[in-house]
C-alpha cells in the first residue's frame, strides 16, 4: 500500500470510527456490532503504525490514553471569553423576582428562557479550530484554568473533531460544559478504591475532579466520564441569535446534551420545567442540584449586561437541600489557611444522598451562639446544594439536659494568639500559626507566587514533620546537607530543589505581595497595589483612607493589608525571607512614560502571520494596552488577519478603524 493509499483508507476509517462513535456515545442507537467495531479500530492502528507519519492528534486512536509529554504538568490557559459565575435562587418567590428583573430591564411583558439542569460536576472549556479540538482547560478562576487536554480527549462524548451536521463549522470556537460521572460508574469505583485498600471519593464531583487532573491520562481514559454541552465562549467565523439556537448547534456538531432541555415561553413554563425536573432528579444517573434558566435571545443577554459578579441573564434555582437529623458528638475548631477559625461539628455518622457525613460545618462563632447549638445536641444537617454538610439548627425538643454549651475562646486555638473580628469572622492574624503554615506554604510556592514546582504536597508534609520548615521564610534556609538525610532524597533531587530556590528569590513586586497570602488579596489586587506603590516600604505604611482612594479596593480588603502589615510576627516573617536573599523585582520607572497604547483597546480576528494570538495580545498589553473579545463602540483598533470572522463585519458597521497585519506591525513598531 503506497502512502497516499494508506492515507485515503486512514481517512476513510477515522470518519466512519467517529460516525459509530457518535451513534452509540451520544445517540445511544449503534448501527454496528462491538466485534465489527473493534474490527474497524484495529485496522486504523494497524495502518497508523505503519505510517506514522499520518497520526494526527485528532485520530480516534489518539484518544484513549494517549500520555502527556514528559515533564509537563498543568499549563494554565487564558479563555478567550470569561466563564462566568452565576447568582442562585431557592425558592418560588425568588425566581419570579429574578423574572420581573429581566422583564422590566427589557421592558416586554415575557421572556423566552432556556431551561437546562445544573449538573453537580466540573465545567470545562474546549477550543475547537476549523473544527478540530486544539485545547480543554479547566474552568479555574472564570479568567484562567488548567490545560488538561489530554484527559479530556479520553472522555468519548467529547468529539475531536466537529460533525458537520449540516451547520458550518466555524474557524474558532470555545465550547463549555460539564464533566460529570455518573452515580452507577461513581459506586463501582469506590468498590474498586475499598477493595485496593485506597480512600473512597465523597462523591460523584469529587471524583470526576479527581479524574480529569490525573497526571496520567489512562486513569482518566479509564473512569468513564461524560461531557454534558451547554454553551460557548470566544467564537470566529459563526453567529447565533439565541441560546436554543446555539444548543441545537452544539447537538448537531456531535455534543452530549441532556436529552429534555427546554424552552420555556414564559415564567409559568419555566416554574413546570423545574418542577419536573425536581421530581426527576433521584431517578437520573448523574447529580443535578438545580436548573439553570438563561434568558434565550443573546440580543436581550447583551441589553441585560451583569452585575460586579454574574449576568443578569442567567440564575440558577437551586433544588432543596436534603437534611438528614443526627447527634452533635463534639464541637472543635479548625484555623484556615487565611486564619480564618470555624468550629466545626463531629457528628454520628449520617447517610445524606448516598453520603456519609460524620462532620459539618457551624460556619462562624456568632452564628454557632445564635443558633445555640450544643455538644450532645440533636441537629437537622443538610448538603448545601448537595455538596458541602452544615448544621441548619438544633431540634430543642430533644434535649435531656447533659448537653454542654461552647466555651469562648481565648485565643487561636492553635498557637493562642488573640483573634481578631472581621465581620461575621474571627481570624488568627499569626501568618506563622502552625495551623496555617502549610497552606500558606504552599501558596506561596505556587506558580503564581514564587512558582518553586519542586515543593508539592507530600514534600512540604515531609519537611514540616522533619522540622525543616516552620514557617514560610524557612523555604528559602533549606539546605542540600539536610535535604540528603531525608528518605527518598538523593543528591540530584536535593540539588534541583536548591536550585529551584535560589531561582525564585528574585520576584516580581506583585508576586511577592499575592505570595503573602494576606487576606482578600488575589492576583488582581496584588498587581494595581505593586503599581501604585514604588516599594514594600510605601505599602506597609499605606493607611485604609489611602489605600480605599485606589480603583478596585474597597474597606474590606484596605482593613486587612493594614492588619497584616500591623502584626509584628508578619513583619519578622518577611525580614527574614530578605535575610535568605529574596529580592523584589520592581516595575521600571520608565515603564510608565513608554506606554503609547495606553488606553488603546484591540481586537484581533482570523490568522495572523508573524504572530500567534498570544504573542500579539502580549504584545498589545507590554504597551499599555488592552486586548478584547468582542467589538464594540469602545474598541479602538480591530486587526484582521487571513479569514476573518464576524468581529470584522461588525468593525466596519460601527466604525471601528481596521488594520492588516503590516499596519498593525508599522503601529506597534512606531510605538
Amino acid at each position: 500500500m503506497t502512502n497516499e493509499e494508506a492515507q485515503k483508507k486512514i481517512e476513510q476509517l477515522r470518519k466512519e470510527i467517529n460516525y459509530h462513535d457518535y451513534r452509540y456515545y451520544i445517540l445511544a442507537d449503534p448501527v454496528i456490532s462491538d466485534a465489527e467495531y473493534d474490527r474497524l479500530f484495529q485496522e486504523l492502528k494497524f495502518l497508523e503504525t505503519k505510517f506514522p507519519d499520518l497520526i494526527t492528534p485528532d485520530s480516534p486512536t489518539q484518544r484513549v490514553g494517549a500520555p502527556r509529554p514528559e515533564g509537563i504538568g498543568f499549563e494554565s490557559v487564558t479563555h478567550l471569553v470569561p466563564m462566568l459565575s452565576m447568582d442562585d435562587v431557592f425558592n418560588e418567590e425568588e425566581f419570579r423576582d429574578f423574572d420581573r428583573r429581566v422583564r422590566e430591564g427589557l421592558d416586554v411583558e415575557a421572556v423566552d428562557y432556556t431551561g437546562e439542569p445544573k449538573f453537580d460536576g466540573l465545567s470545562a472549556n474546549l477550543t475547537y479550530e476549523n473544527g478540530r479540538l486544539v485545547r480543554g482547560a479547566t474552568r479555574g478562576n472564570g479568567q484562567v484554568g488548567d490545560d488538561v487536554t489530554h484527559n479530556l480527549k479520553t472522555i468519548r462524548t467529547i468529539p475531536l473533531q466537529l460533525i458537520s451536521g449540516g451547520a458550518d463549522l466555524p474557524a474558532l470556537i470555545e465550547v463549555r460544559g460539564e464533566v460529570i460521572m455518573s452515580r452507577s460508574d461513581f459506586r463501582r469505583l469506590n468498590e474498586e478504591r475499598l477493595a485496593n485498600g485506597e480512600l473512597p471519593f465523597a462523591n460523584p464531583r469529587n471524583a470526576a475532579a479527581g479524574s480529569l487532573r490525573q497526571l496520567n491520562p489512562k486513569i482518566t481514559a479509564a473512569r468513564n466520564l461524560k461531557f454534558f454541552a451547554w454553551g460557548i465562549g470566544g467564537h470566529e467565523g459563526i453567529s447565533f441569535q439565541t441560546q436554543w439556537q446555539i444548543l441545537q448547534t452544539l447537538k448537531k456538531w456531535g455534543f452530549l446534551l441532556y436529552p429534555d432541555i427546554r424552552l420555556c415561553k414564559n415564567l409559568e413554563e419555566a416554574l413546570n420545567y423545574y418542577n419536573s425536573l425536581k421530581k426527576k432528579r433521584d431517578e437520573l444517573d448523574f447529580e443535578i442540584d438545580g436548573v439553570v434558566f438563561k434568558v434565550n435571545s443573546l440580543a436581550q443577554q447583551e441589553t441585560l449586561g451583569m452585575t460586579s459578579r454574574a449576568p443578569r441573564w442567567m440564575v440558577a434555582f437551586k433544588f432543596p437541600a436534603r437534611q438528614e437529623t443526627t447527634q452533635v458528638l463534639d464541637i472543635a475548631f479548625q484555623v484556615g489557611r487565611t486564619g480564618i477559625v470555624t468550629p466545626v461539628a463531629k457528628l454520628k455518622p449520617v447517610q445524606i444522598s448516598g453520603v456519609t457525613v460524620s462532620r459539618a460545618t457551624l460556619h462562624t462563632l456568632d452564628l454557632l451562639r445564635q443558633k445555640d447549638i450544643r455538644i450532645g445536641d440533636w441537629v437537622l444537617v443538610e448538603r448545601a446544594g448537595d455538596v458541602i454538610p452544615e448544621v441548619v439548627k438544633p431540634i430543642p425538643e430533644r434535649r435531656t439536659g447533659n448537653e454542654r454549651e461552647v466555651e469562648a475562646l481565648a485565643g487561636c486555638p492553635v498557637c493562642g494568639t488573640p483573634l481578631e473580628k472581621e465581620g461575621a469572622y474571627y481570624f488568627c492574624p499569626n501568618m506563622n500559626c502552625p495551623a496555617q503554615v502549610k497552606g500558606r506554604i504552599l501558596h506561596l510556592v505556587s506558580k503564581r507566587a514564587f512558582d518553586i514546582s519542586g515543593m508539592g504536597d507530600k514534600i512540604v508534609d515531609q519537611l514540616m514533620k522533619t522540622g525543616l520548615l516552620k514557617s514560610v521564610a524557612d523555604v528559602f534556609y533549606l539546605k542540600k546537607e539536610n535535604l540528603i538525610e531525608l528518605e527518598r532524597w538523593a543528591e540530584k533531587s536535593a540539588q534541583n530543589l536548591m536550585d529551584e530556590i535560589e531561582t525564585s528569590k528574585k520576584v516580581p513586586f506583585n508576586r511577592f505581595i499575592y505570595a503573602l497570602g494576606i487576606r482578600h488579596v488575589g492576583e488582581f489586587v496584588s498587581r494595581i497595589l505593586a503599581e501604585k506603590y514604588a516599594g514594600l516600604a510605601d505599602l506597609k505604611k499605606a493607611s485604609e483612607e489611602e489605600l480605599m482612594e485606589i480603583q478596585g479596593i474597597g474597606p474590606e480588603v484596605a482593613k486587612s493589608i493594614v492588619d497584616f502589615f500591623s502584626v509584628g510576627q508578619n513583619l519578622k516573617t518577611i525580614e527574614r525571607m530578605f535575610q535568605a536573599g529574596v529580592t523584589l523585582v520592581y516595575p521600571e520607572k520608565e515603564e510608565e512614560k513608554a506606554q503609547p497604547l495606553a488606553g488603546k483597546t484591540f481586537v484581533f480576528t482570523g490568522a495572523l502571520r508573524n504572530y500567534t494570538r498570544d504573542e500579539a495580545k502580549a504584545l498589545v498589553e507590554s504597551l499599555g494596552g488592552k486586548v478584547s473579545s468582542s467589538v464594540s463602540r469602545k474598541t479602538d483598533f480591530v486587526v484582521v488577519g487571513e479569514e476573518p470572522g464576524s468581529k470584522y463585519d461588525k468593525a466596519r458597521q460601527l466604525g471601528v478603524t481596521i488594520l492588516n497585519e503590516e499596519e498593525f506591525d508599522k503601529l506597534v513598531r512606531m510605538a
